[in-house]
């Protein structure tokens, strides 16, 4: 059974899920659809790229990811379906599916040229949709559209390195539900350059040096508990997908508050680590 994942920052509230939802049932007799998320931040290409790329690969092989976020279709933002890592990406070429794929080996591109393709305010559904139907019925690449070449990359949050080696900065690239504040700092390139050093996470006025594996990695359990650090308290992890995190352990934004809200970070504050 075919698998078409959405990805949108459509909301809950209008009739736009429900509508691509029905038309994909009416189209294919055997087929799941899966909410990867629809509550992007409209017409935000870093969060929706970090959502799905890590997703998307805890689904089987030959599933189909429908991207609706930014999709109208323009000389500079064409309408693609791209194959890698056994997954089929449909969407905008918007440098969503580049960041998605930016470690993957890509094995085709296509560029959507529909019968009667018209400019349409609702392309998900008037495009993107008929383009995951044919290929849950198991459809061909080739008959949708033509090769592409011209994938647009996007560089904009590359963590830089300066200071000789001794100092990176990078930046949030994304606030979770917990307020929990992601960073474009990789495990890999932290440990590239710490070379066995003691190190420093400035955030604004905020400085951390301990990087976790785990949220509770704050807690000494040795101590008795009036002694431990805990809810509160803020922290510094690598989170699952390999990227320095920073929160606020057992956070809540509705209440204690979180990462976003007590340290005063946002959408593309930048964070410095300094080797010391």
């Amino acid at each position: 059974m075919a698998i078409i994942t959405l990805t949108t920052d459509f909301g809950q509230k209008d009739h736009f899920v429900g509508a691509i939802k029905g038309t994909i049932l009416n189209h294919v007799s055997e087929v799941t659809v899966v909410d990867i998320s629809h509550t992007i931040s409209p017409f935000n290409i870093q969060e929706c790229a970090y959502i799905l790329k890590n997703s998307y690969h805890y689904f089987p092989k030959g599933t189909i990811h429908l991207i609706g976020v930014d999709s109208e279709l323009s000389p500079e933002n064409e309408h693609i379906v791209v194959e890698a890592d056994g997954h089929f990406f449909i969407g905008a070429n918007n440098g969503i599916i580049s960041l998605v794929t930016s470690d993957l080996n890509i094995d085709s591109i296509m560029e959507i040229i529909l019968p009667q393709d018209e400019i349409d305010s609702f392309p998900a559904l008037a495009v993107f949709v008929p383009v995951a139907c044919h290929l849950a019925r198991g459809g061909k690449l080739e008959v949708i559209g033509r090769p592409f070449k011209n994938l647009k990359e996007s560089k904009e949050f590359e963590p830089r390195i300066t200071n000789d080696g001794r100092t990176i900065i990078g930046n949030v690239i994304y606030i979770d539900n917990y307020g929990n504040a992601v960073t474009n700092i990789r495990k890999t390139l932290f440990e590239a350059y710490r070379n066995g050093r003691d190190f420093e996470i400035v955030a604004r006025t905020n400085k951390i040096r301990t990087l976790h594996n785990a949220y509770n990695g704050i807690i000494n359990y040795e101590l008795d508990k009036g002694q431990r650090k805990g809810p509160g308290d803020a922290l510094a992890l690598f989170n699952t997908a390999g990227l320095v995190e920073l929160s606020i352990y057992k956070s809540d934004l509705n209440s204690v508050g979180g990462a976003s809200t007590l340290l005063g970070l946002n959408y593309r504050d930048t964070i410095t680590i300094n080797f010391l």
